[in-house]
C-alpha cells in the first residue's frame, strides 16, 4: 500500500479537474497542467476530492506508480492554484543577466552571451543578479532552473557561477592558502 497514494487530494475553489481516458487536466488561476496517466492507475473524483488507486495492487510496477501519480496530482493542483517559484543567483565579476522577450541573455564569462529560450509555461523576471522563475508545472520549472544553472555551475574557489538562492556552496582553499597554512 502506498502511503502517498492513499491520501486524498482536496480541490480548492477555482480549480477544475477534467479526467479523460488516459489523461488528467487541471485548470486554475495560475494556468493549466495536462498529464497522461497509464492504464494501471485509476483516478476518481468524488465531490471536491481526488483519489488515486491501481487496477492490480499485486503488481509491483503499479504500486510504484500509485504513489508517484498521487504526488504528481498534488503538485498539479498546488501549481494551478498557488504556483511554484524558483530563484537563481548569478555571482561573478562582469557576470550579467537580462531578459530579451522570451529569452534569457546570460553573460557569464564566455566569449559570447548565452541565449536560453524559455518555454511558454515558465515566466521569468530579472532583478540585478537574481533570476526568478515561476510556473504552474513543477516538473518543467525544475528542469528549466537546472538547465540555466548548468550553463555556468558555481565553482568552489571563488563561488562564481549560477546557483539557487538557497543553495550553499562549499568553498575550498586555494593553493596560496594551503601553502601558507602548512
Amino acid at each position: 500500500m502506498s502511503r502517498i497514494g492513499k491520501r486524498t487530494i482536496d480541490i480548492p475553489a477555482g480549480v477544475t479537474v477534467k479526467i479523460d481516458d488516459g489523461s488528467v487536466e487541471v485548470s486554475g488561476p495560475k494556468g493549466t497542467v495536462l498529464r497522461t496517466v497509464p492504464a494501471t492507475v485509476q483516478i476518481k473524483m468524488v465531490d471536491n476530492t481526488l483519489t488515486v488507486g491501481v487496477v492490480d495492487s499485486a503488481d509491483r510496477h503499479s504500486r510504484a506508480l500509485w504513489g508517484t501519480y498521487g504526488a504528481h496530482l498534488l503538485n498539479m493542483v498546488k501549481g494551478v492554484s498557488v504556483g511554484f517559484k524558483k530563484q537563481l543567483e548569478v555571482n561573478g565579476v562582469g557576470y550579467r543577466v537580462g531578459l530579451q522577450g522570451s529569452q534569457l541573455k546570460l553573460e557569464v564569462g564566455f566569449t559570447h552571451p548565452v541565449l536560453y529560450a524559455l518555454p511558454t509555461e515558465v515566466k521569468a523576471a530579472v532583478e540585478k543578479n537574481i533570476i526568478t522563475l515561476e510556473s504552474a508545472n513543477k516538473e518543467i520549472l525544475g528542469e528549466v532552473a537546472a538547465q540555466i544553472r548548468a550553463v555556468r555551475k558555481p565553482e568552489p574557489y571563488k563561488g562564481k557561477g549560477i546557483k539557487y538562492v538557497d543553495e550553499v556552496i562549499r568553498r575550498k582553499a586555494g593553493k596560496a592558502a594551503k601553502a601558507a597554512a602548512a
